[in-house]
């Protein structure tokens, strides 16, 4: 993710781009200088697998100076990297990075804005069509697609068997165009938002793909490639926010959303199990027995609200405004949500698989290199609040086993027996906002 373009202060961070791999097993960055990577294998130390300084000499005046690369993507743990910078902005340079040597280069009429890699295809390079229009064409190694919406916005599946490429199809409403890249032809056309296309993001196996739109209100998810809805989730009714990113975890039972807001929220993908209907004891009870009932003539909009899903975890994060992308992971078996910011660190929280709910701190580390103090209170100037670290160990005492599937979240009837009616700011938002 282009972290430079976000608009505002990030805290002098020399960062201008950030991603995790397919996998989630290392995070690239790119910087003024070049770009690094990292390994993701421990909570307690971010290993730096590899650094490269690009400088460019000026034949004029034999004066060097550094290139800043706006993309950089690695191919899972292999060594094949793809690198664009603000010097070259239409140039795609891959090469084997532990080699050092550079296996080619492509050049585009137009600026790259996006780059996808998969086992399948090769590459995706996603550039800026001064047409109203999308062109798909095939190149040696290279599938180019050129999107006029949403600028740089797609996503390519990792899988081998669903190898799919999903992106705008429209630059009014939120159409996506799924194409299918073995067989170099459209498969689908979702009718995903009635606003513009925000983030886009394919599962592991390329069954399904999450969609959010420029509202930001709704988290979509589709069947691929029959486009069927399969999952809808609220992530808020209070205010429209941009979508930063949007992850899956690798076994598809979870989904991230970020923005720039100081929240993330984490759903979980499940269908919920039909309990034999009770009657209810407790006025709470009875009111949320009547509200679902009245579904069936209420207005669709008003419809939609109780039947989607909300947020399984949330993570509060320590800052708001910064763009950033977040990667669902297992390290150390456990779960963690991963999230790089544009203020130039890498924050790991613990997921409970059981319980949910807001999530744990368990560290944060800079991603110039340098080494985090323990239990430092970062600087209140780039914060809106203080971080207290927390020990790794709190956390393992709680467990967890992979084959082992997470307890769904509380019901209706079960907030609205906490809900305190007599309290002005207990009341539920009467606002509604379609997406």
């Amino acid at each position: 993710m282009n972290l430079a373009s976000q608009s505002g202060d990030a805290g002098g961070s020399p960062l201008l781009f950030a991603n995790f791999n397919q996998d989630n097993t290392s995070l690239a960055v790119g910087t003024k200088s070049g770009y690094k990577f990292f390994s993701l294998s421990s909570v307690d130390k971010l290993e730096q697998i590899y650094e490269c300084m690009i400088v460019c000499v000026c034949v004029c005046d034999s004066a060097a100076d550094t290139e800043d690369v706006c993309i950089v993507e690695r191919l899972f743990s292999s060594s094949l990297v793809a690198i664009v910078s603000l010097k070259a902005p239409r140039k795609l340079k891959v090469c084997h990075f532990k080699k050092g040597t550079e296996i080619c280069n492509y050049s585009y009429s137009n600026t790259i804005l996006a780059v996808k890699l998969n086992r399948q295809v090769g590459i995706c390079v996603t550039s800026l069509d001064k047409h109203d229009s999308v062109g798909i064409r095939l190149l040696p190694v290279i599938l180019c697609v050129c999107v006029h919406a949403s600028p740089g916005l797609c996503a390519l599946s990792i899988s081998n068997d669903n190898c799919y490429l999903a992106y705008p199809g429209s630059a009014t409403i939120g159409e996506v165009q799924v194409f299918d890249t073995v067989n170099l032809r459209a498969a689908n056309m979702i009718p995903a938002h009635d606003s513009p296309l925000a983030a886009l993001a394919f599962d592991a196996s390329g069954t399904k793909l999450a969609t959010a739109s420029e509202k930001g209100t709704v988290i979509r998810v589709f069947s691929i490639p029959e486009g069927q809805k399969l999952f809808e989730f609220r992530r808020g009714v209070k205010r429209c926010v941009s979508i930063c990113s949007l992850a899956f975890s690798m076994e598809g039972l979870y989904l991230s959303a970020s923005s720039n807001t100081e929240t993330v929220h984490i759903f979980k993908l499940e269908t919920q199990k039909e309990n034999p209907a009770e009657e209810p004891t407790t006025w709470g009870g009875y009111l949320g027995k009547v509200l679902m009932a009245s579904t069936t003539y209420l207005p669709s909009q008003v419809t939609e609200m109780f039947t989607q899903g909300r947020a399984f975890a949330t993570v509060r994060l320590p800052f708001c405004g910064h763009k950033n992308i977040c990667a669902l992971a297992v390290i150390q078996k456990i779960p963690r949500l991963l999230v790089a910011a544009a203020d130039g660190y890498l924050y790991l929280y613990n997921l409970d698989p059981q319980e949910g709910g807001e999530c744990t701190l368990m560290k944060q580390h800079r991603l110039d290199g340098s080494t985090e103090p323990p239990n430092e209170i970062l600087d209140q100037g780039s914060h809106d609040r203080p971080l207290v670290a927390q020990t790794y160990s709190a956390a393992v005492t709680k467990g967890y086993c992979e084959e082992q599937g997470a307890v769904g979240g509380a019901g209706l009837e079960e907030d609205l027996n906490d809900l305190r009616l007599e309290e002005e700011n207990e009341q539920p938002p009467l606002i509604l906002e379609t997406d």
